[in-house]
């Protein structure tokens, strides 16, 4: 068996509608871009046919593992089990949703020959309501005063060499987790690209992102995050001065066209 470079991880929470879409997209951009990759599918506890349709499919598929949990961890807490179980040496969450192209956030895999974490930031933003635009916007200036952490966005499907999450242990389960991590392993200096990338629309049903539910658990999440940045007795650097921010690369639609 050939050695895996790149893990994609994906939450399904009752995704029955969207997860064939889903993994059919990210099988389809590791042949594309000739990437040797892995899947993990985590079923997060759904109530839906989400279980049984990914293990129809990985039956068929040995770039396929299908996780199970017996209740709802989140889609922090999804990611996070499938980095302990992934094999490659890059990993990147992709949710079942079909919300995402995966090779929106692959083609940029040559990057991570300079930095160790890739940013995506959306571009395309008209694709979201405009109070789902304002929320973003708040939600970005409040890290940014909290933790001094300037990025377009904080939420989207980040690309990390597994490496960097050495010695950290995640705290949440909920929507915060990727800023979380983020913070983390930014501060203690690593490498990162800002990259932009195009949003889909999502193929059926509502996000859970926004949800009063949702919104709830960001909020604890940024103030267990705070508590624990800003102990006295923390060790975590504050954000490096050589990072790195690429603001704009070329988007598919550049590339067909030829520019």
């Amino acid at each position: 068996m050939s050695k895996i470079l790149v893990t994609v991880v994906m939450p399904a929470l009752n995704e029955e509608k969207n997860l064939r879409a889903a993994i059919l997209n990210v099988l389809q951009s590791f042949e594309k871009l000739n990437i040797s990759g892995e899947l993990l599918v985590v079923n997060d506890g759904s109530s839906d046919n989400t279980a049984s349709m990914a293990e129809e499919i990985a039956a068929n598929n040995t770039m396929i593992t299908v996780i199970h949990h017996k209740t709802p961890e989140g889609i922090g807490g999804s990611f996070w089990d499938g980095v302990k179980k992934s094999n490659g040496e890059i990993v990147v969450m992709l949710p079942g949703d079909g919300e995402n192209d995966a090779l929106e956030i692959l083609r940029y895999l040559p990057l991570l020959d300079q930095v160790d974490i890739i940013v995506p930031f959306v571009f395309n933003r008209e694709v979201r309501s405009f109070g789902r635009r304002l929320l973003s916007i708040v939600y970005r200036e409040i890290i940014k005063a909290s933790f001094g952490l300037s990025l377009n966005y904080m939420n989207g499907t980040v690309m990390y060499r597994k490496a960097v999450f050495a010695g950290i242990e995640l705290q949440n389960g909920g929507f915060f987790y990727q800023t979380e991590l983020l913070i983390k392993t930014i501060r203690r200096g690593h490498l990162y690209a800002e990259v932009p990338y195009a949003l889909s629309r999502r193929g059926s049903g509502d996000s859970n992102a926004t949800t009063f539910k949702s919104l709830v658990k960001v909020a604890r999440g940024y103030i267990s995050t705070f508590i624990e940045v800003h102990s006295a007795n923390n060790d975590t650097k504050k954000p490096a001065e050589n990072t790195v921010s690429v603001l704009r690369l070329r988007t598919l639609e550049d590339i067909r066209n030829g520019e």
